[in-house]
Parts: C-alpha cells; structure tokens; sequence
C-alpha cells in the first residue's frame, strides 16, 4: 500500500502563486507516476499534471502548460506543484494520486492510490 498527503492549498487572488505539495509513503518502491488532478464544483475530474517516479518525465493538461510545475524530490518521496499566474478557473479541490503503472497516463482510472484533497480558491 501508498499513502499520499496533500498541503499546501488555500486561498490566493487571481495571478498569485501557490505550491502544493504531496508525500508519499509506505511501499513507493512500486510508484511509476505521481499525478495531480483536480475537481471543481459540478465539474467531473481533471487531469492536471503527472511526473514519472524514476525520470522525471513530465506531462500537463494545456489549461495549466506554461503556468504550474510538477516537479519530486524522490530522497523526501514527496512531489510539488508550482501554480503560478493562477485565475479563479483553477479554483478546485486539488488531488495527488500515485499510480503502478506504466500505463497510467492523463486517465484518473488508472491511478491506485489518491489523498483527500486540497482545497485551493481563487478570488478574482
């Protein structure tokens, strides 16, 4: 089993920044991606951002390219994400999920452990 813990949300206006953070524990031997998603009110769940365990490859949603980073510190098992230029569209409970797989992709369904979220709010 993982376990993930997300900080770092609150409250910012519109073009500030935040950094979310999420650690990980337990057998992250076995982590391939950590990813982010988030879910705003009435809205399904929405790909973030994801970053490969090992190589650090990289991958964003285009809403967010350009604006957030997604970056791990694998010596603290723990992965950030940078959000700058932030707009009240990204206001959203934020989560961090780990996947098996190398198949896991933008697709939430194929990642196995999630947080319990992190509320970040934009005021515009």
């Amino acid at each position: 089993q993982v376990q993930v813990v997300e900080s770092g949300g609150g409250l910012v206006q519109a073009g500030g920044s935040l950094r979310l953070s999420c650690a990980a524990s337990g057998r992250t031997f076995s982590i391939y991606a950590m990813g982010w998603f988030r879910q705003a009110p009435g809205k399904e769940r929405e790909f973030v951002a994801t970053i490969t365990w090992n190589s650090g490859r990289t991958n964003y949603a285009d809403s967010v390219k350009g604006r957030f980073t997604i970056s791990r510190d694998n010596a603290k098992n723990t992965v950030y994400l940078q959000m700058n230029s932030l707009k009240s569209e990204d206001t959203a409970v934020y989560y961090c999920a780990a996947a098996r797989s190398a198949a896991s992709g933008t697709y939430s369904r194929n990642y196995d452990y999630w947080g319990q979220g992190t509320q970040v709010t934009v005021s515009s």
